[in-house]
């Protein structure tokens, strides 16, 4: 069965798109892209298209992941049923994402990106590097990987058994 991963933050080009480059590269390097399937979102359609912030790209560059070739879209209505877990930034994210899932099954499925991993209790929110320097996306990598690592745990299947004689 596959775990399918929505990561969602505001516009879509900074904190999902490098939670997405991320994980996808984690579940790659332990031979699960058959198992776990990600993709990222925004709340926002404002930066629809666009590809993810330079500095954001810079960042997963130089941690040797590329996300040049995402495209920064906003949440469908059909991701609710696509998707295990919508995965959000922060508070506002989670508020607006709430808002806009369609019953409580929906709603059930939101979490924070922090939620599985070792910073679970102590580090609610990725802040957003968008206002800030180069330093901001450093920070934002380094809580992501730390979120992504848990959340592959959390989602890691069981390993198969052979069938009984």
């Amino acid at each position: 069965m596959t775990t399918r991963i929505l990561f969602v933050c505001w516009g879509n080009i900074c904190r999902s798109p490098t939670a997405e480059g991320i994980m996808r590269s984690l579940v790659e390097a332990e031979g699960l892209a058959g198992e776990v399937e990600v993709d990222s979102a925004g709340t926002s359609r404002e930066h629809d298209g666009d590809r993810p912030d330079r500095r954001a790209v810079a960042e997963a560059a130089a941690r040797g992941i590329d996300i040049r070739g995402q495209r920064a879209r906003q949440v469908r209505a059909d991701d609710w049923d696509r998707f295990d877990l919508l995965l959000t930034a922060d508070d506002s994210v989670e508020r607006r994402l709430l808002r806009m899932a369609p019953d409580e099954a929906a709603r059930a499925k939101v979490h924070r990106m922090t939620a599985f991993g070792p910073d679970a209790g102590t580090v609610d929110e990725v802040p957003d590097p968008y206002y800030g320097g180069p330093d901001g996306f450093v920070h934002v990598y380094d809580v992501l990987v730390r979120a992504c690592t848990g959340l592959l745990d959390h989602v890691r299947p069981l390993p198969r058994t052979g069938a009984a004689s």
